[in-house]
């Protein structure tokens, strides 16, 4: 298992576009990507519950990763929050 921490610097948070591009991203891989944020955890292959945890600028998240794949995907995630300008 692999996980990463991000705070959110996007001034409109995670909302609709950048929560579908990581759902997007997560959803290539096999293992099982979840995305932590206060105090709940949801899959992020799932939009609606990626849209349910409602993270604002600021906000610190975690994503673990458990798989086969894991590290790929921990990487790949990681590179779309930075280049969807979501985190840093």
């Amino acid at each position: 298992m692999v996980e990463k921490q991000f705070t959110v610097v996007a001034d409109s948070g995670i909302h609709a576009r950048p929560a579908t591009t990581l759902v997007q991203a997560a959803s290539k891989f096999n293992a099982d990507v979840n995305l932590e944020y206060n105090g709940k955890t949801v899959n992020l292959k799932s939009i609606m519950g990626v849209m349910s945890l409602g993270i604002r600028k600021d906000a610190i998240i975690k994503i673990t990763v458990d798989g086969s794949d894991a590290a790929n995907a921990i990487t790949a995630l990681e590179d779309t929050m930075y280049k969807e300008g979501l985190a840093k």
